[in-house]
């Protein structure tokens, strides 16, 4: 029985979705206004575990993320570029798309973009004035959290400190508009010349941050979704007034389960540009040969837990992950030379069931991919042991190739079989030692296999014939 936890009651709950067999999730994506850093990656990869996992436990699901395409951040980044907003926010939507493609996660059902929801958020942000949990200011239309019952409990926070926090925070001319300094903005007022701006009946301007999230929800997944999504940091305030506005203009609860993941450490200490250890996807998967290396890393440490990643963990993720290749691509060569057919290994297919049922059982508690990895890996285990043995029925070895390949496809890990490529001289000595050991030149052999360790390709010697693997 699948248990999430919800960040909203900081409990453990049996998942029920609003539909059987059917689940409304939104994801926050990010602001495109710069290449995406480790943080957007590790919260777009471990939604799209959970999507995944959702998946193959047999749900239809409905995903749904946006491009915030606009605001300050976009404006200030346009003009050192010299491009328009619009051409920023191009160039790196692109790029986004490019990055995660190379990290296998899937496209979202529907990513919308803020600007395509323009005469929407108008709708939206006039009906909760005229309810009267909004008010206008010389073209901006702030909304009255303290209105809203129970206002700030998603973080879980004082709401008198939060409001003292705020208060901090404001400049002198927006605390003299706000009727409270934890009101929040649902559009400002904009009349900067070059600036791009949407007319309104406010005036010229454009959407606060919190709005287009809660408009695109109920535009493509409706007033009620099952699942939303996003950095613990979101929470508040983000998430916390996307409640609030969503819930006073539909009338109805607006997120079943609210969902959120850790942060992303580098070398034990919070990423930042202050400290000089932000990184960009972009640039570690031009310096990275292997993309899936880094997913697996991001994807191997449960999703509510903070992550450090550095060389040293990188590369003990890349072990691990070579690891399973190996154990799948071993037993993939057998069963393409046996000549034994259509045999069944009773015992090994009683244990392939337990390993699927642990598998489920780790993965419907709070889809806990630790714990699900380390079933995964009793199963290479038990392929690796298979793939030793003198004689291999084959539909059980089939079997098992199937269900690692169906596991690993949950966390994002495709291509098991693909091995890397090697250069003609690689291949040339990987020849040559073939020969050597056909004719009994063990001299020969054991030179040949230096000689390629020394290029960084590692050569084992099995009862197939001999295998490699690139270090």
């Amino acid at each position: 029985m699948l248990k999430v936890y919800n960040t909203y009651t900081l409990t453990k709950e049996t998942f029920n979705p609003i539909t059987s067999g059917h689940i409304k999730m939104y994801v926050c994506g990010p602001t495109v206004y710069n290449y995406i850093h480790l943080g957007n990656a590790r919260s777009a990869i471990a939604f799209d575990t959970i999507r995944r996992y959702l998946t193959y436990r047999g749900y239809q699901v409905d995903y749904v993320s946006n491009f915030t395409d606009l605001g300050d951040k976009v404006i200030q980044q346009a003009q050192k570029e010299g491009l328009t907003e619009a051409q920023l926010a191009h160039k790196y939507e692109v790029a986004f798309d490019q990055d995660t493609a190379q990290l296998n996660i899937l496209s979202a059902t529907v990513r919308s973009k803020a600007t395509e929801v323009m005469p929407e958020i108008i709708s939206f942000v006039a009906d909760l004035l005229e309810k009267g949990y909004a008010y206008e200011v010389e073209g901006d239309v702030y909304f009255r959290a303290q209105k809203f019952p129970n206002y700030g409990i998603l973080s879980h926070q004082d709401l008198n400190e939060m409001e003292e926090n705020a208060a901090g925070r404001l400049d002198d001319q927006e605390a003299l508009r706000k009727e409270d300094p934890i009101d929040f903005a649902l559009w400002k007022g904009e009349h900067r010349p070059g600036v791009q701006a949407w007319p309104s009946p406010w005036g010229p301007g454009r959407p606060g941050w919190h709005i287009e999230c809660s408009v695109m929800i109920d535009k493509y997944l409706g007033s009620a979704i099952d699942i939303h999504g996003g950095g613990i940091d979101l929470a508040f305030p983000h998430h916390t007034n996307e409640i609030a506005q969503s819930e006073t203009h539909s009338g109805e609860e607006f997120v079943r389960y609210w969902l959120h993941n850790g942060f992303v450490n580098v070398n034990q200490e919070k990423m930042s540009k202050s400290l000089g250890n932000f990184t960009t996807v972009h640039e570690l998967l031009a310096q990275y040969s292997d993309a899936q290396a880094l997913r697996f890393l991001l994807t191997k440490t449960h999703y509510r837990r903070p992550i450090n990643y550095s060389d040293t963990t990188l590369d003990q993720a890349q072990i691990e992950l070579d690891r399973i290749r190996r154990a799948y691509r071993r037993l993939a060569q057998r069963v393409a030379v046996e000549s034994v057919k259509d045999e069944v290994d009773a015992a090994v297919e009683e244990q392939l069931k337990s390993i699927k049922a642990n598998f489920i059982d780790a993965m419907d508690n709070d889809f806990n991919t630790e714990n699900g990895l380390a079933v995964v890996f009793e199963l290479v285990t038990l392929m690796n042991q298979y793939a030793d043995q003198d004689s291999l029925p084959l539909v059980t070895a089939q079997h098992l190739l199937d269900t690692l390949k169906t596991l690993m496809s949950v966390f994002g890990i495709d291509n098991l079989g693909q091995k890397e490529s090697l250069n003609q001289e690689e291949q040339e000595l990987l020849d040559a030692r073939a020969q050597a050991r056909l004719v009994k030149d063990f001299a020969a052999s054991d030179q040949l296999r230096d000689e390629l360790l020394a290029l960084g390709v590692v050569v084992r010697d099995t009862a197939q014939g001999q295998e490699w693997e690139k270090k």
